[in-house]
């Protein structure tokens, strides 16, 4: 045994955290060449685990073991090395492939808004929230599809951020009910006094549409596999917002919407004819 056995270790247990949390993204990440889809499970496995502390360790001192996660994330970045397997994978891919260290820092400074922020009052309160929870996160994936090609990473950076950000809000509308009742958080400017209507959920509708139309553009810019598996999370997130659009308010705020295995199968099928077809 040596440290490459445990490191190679340390990217399994990030993979089984993804296929546990969210079958759909590992599915995504499945389609992607063998060392791309290592770094993915690893940035998924990171950005897990401090959304795990803030979200669900109830009861414990969700501060302190955020501040004990960063210090250790440092520690790992600058080392190489930690004791936390998430932690080992993580850093090795953001030295792989010149993951943004800014990135990083923009993501740790949003999960701790949600220990001490509950209301977002406006639009730039909001952009900047999920700049840093997910569309950075992103942001770190695209250094991975573009093997830490700079210029192609440029060109690609805005539709990114952008398909991140319409991701983030479709889970927020997907967890208004745990959300709002359960953490006393409100993400939308909209939701006035906690209010879910019509037309704030229309509002709402329109603007994460808007992102995913310009985020198109740059799914099919993609190179190689990553296209691929970008386009499945697209298109499962897309239905997930089609979805929630033929869904009453106050279903939406008190049922958490989702798509059946069958669907998923189908819109696979879909995405997997159109990826053969060189339709995008």
């Amino acid at each position: 045994m040596d440290f490459e056995f445990f490191v190679e270790n340390s990217y399994t247990v990030s993979k089984l955290i993804t296929q546990k949390y969210s079958t759909s993204f590992s599915l995504a990440t499945s389609l992607l060449e063998k060392e791309k889809r290592k770094a993915i499970y690893a940035i998924y496995g990171f950005v897990r685990l401090a959304d795990e502390i803030v979200d669900s360790f109830h009861g414990y001192d969700k501060d302190y073991l955020l501040e004990k996660l960063n210090k250790d994330l440092e520690y790992a970045l600058e080392n190489n090395i930690s004791t936390n397997t998430v932690l080992v994978a993580f850093a090795d891919t953001v030295k792989r492939y010149s993951i943004n260290k800014e990135h990083i820092d923009a993501f740790m400074k949003s999960m701790k808004y949600d220990l001490i922020k509950t209301d977002y009052n406006n639009s730039k309160e909001l952009e900047n929230y999920i700049y840093g929870s997910a569309a950075v996160v992103g942001l770190m994936c695209l250094k991975v599809f573009c093997n830490g090609e700079q210029t192609h990473y440029e060109n690609l950076e805005l539709p990114a951020r952008n398909l991140g950000s319409a991701f983030q809000k479709v889970n927020f509308l997907r967890d208004l009910n745990t959300d709002i009742n359960e953490l006393g958080r409100t993400y939308f400017p909209e939701l006035t006094y906690h209010q879910f209507d019509k037309d704030s959920k229309t509002l709402i509708e329109e603007s994460i549409e808007k992102e995913f139309n310009e985020a198109w553009t740059g799914i099919k810019q993609l190179p190689g596999r990553s296209k691929l598996a970008v386009a499945l999370a697209y298109f499962y997130y897309k239905s997930l917002l089609n979805k929630i659009k033929r869904t009453p308010p106050d279903k939406v705020i008190t049922e958490r919407i989702r798509i059946s295995n069958v669907n998923k199968y189908f819109i696979f099928l879909r995405v997997f004819a159109m990826y053969k077809l060189k339709l995008i």
